[in-house]
């Protein structure tokens, strides 16, 4: 007997992926084991040219992802102009979070719970991205797309891209900085775990929840391919 989904409408839950996902990129940073892959080249930036705060370079880099997709795709992509927006109201949130978040306690077991507490927020901020049929952030936008133009499954493309990600940042730091900034543990165990656990959450999504919007209510629902 097929399970009775939930119904959600994605005009919710869009506000509360970017608090949720800007928030777990900040905690990552700030357990001290590393920021996020995705985030860690902005990072770098940050730290390289801080004429710019995180939360903008953030919102730049975004841009770019958004501009090589359209040009991957060889036209204009009117649907992906509302990611801009998205993107900057995320890095807007980050730049939120990383003037609070000093309140938190700093003792090592505090850190490794920060960890894991991220670690899943991300995942799950990320799951819902791919779900709810709304404009997402461009970082999460680029994994998703580019599976869907290349035909290669998400997880394979996510685990790739938040792998050069990881590399761009530790070659830019040594040579700019003198060694590698914003790098730890946390950072490789994302790049080489989010994508398959991310893929595990949204199949999960698949089974128990139908997202709906106002635009698309009817429509039908392009999968991303997660095996």
């Amino acid at each position: 007997m097929e399970t009775k989904k939930t119904l959600v409408r994605g005009e919710m839950v869009l506000p509360l992926i970017i608090v949720m996902n800007s928030f777990g990129v900040v905690l990552m940073l700030y357990s001290g084991t590393g920021i996020s892959a995705v985030s860690s080249m902005t990072y770098a930036l940050s730290e390289v040219l801080p004429v710019f705060s995180l939360g903008t370079w953030t919102y730049i880099f975004q841009s770019m992802l958004v501009i090589s997709l359209m040009v991957l795709r060889k036209r204009f992509m009117p649907q992906y102009l509302l990611s801009f927006g998205v993107g900057f109201a995320f890095g807007l949130m980050m730049d939120v979070h990383k003037e609070w978040i000093r309140v938190l306690p700093a003792a090592v077991p505090f850190r490794l719970f920060y960890f894991a507490a991220s670690y899943l927020i991300i995942c799950f901020g990320v799951a819902l991205s791919n779900r709810c049929k709304m404009p997402i952030i461009p970082t999460d936008l680029f994994p998703k797309e580019l599976s869907d133009i290349t035909g290669m499954t998400f997880a394979r493309i996510k685990v790739s891209f938040d792998l050069i990600c990881v590399v761009t940042t530790a070659v830019l730091t040594s040579v700019c900085l003198g060694g590698i900034s914003g790098l730890g543990i946390g950072t490789l165990l994302s790049a080489l775990t989010m994508g398959k656990v991310i893929g595990r959450m949204d199949g999960w999504m698949d089974r128990h929840v139908e997202f709906v919007t106002h635009q698309m209510k009817g429509r039908g629902r392009r999968r991303l391919r997660l095996a």
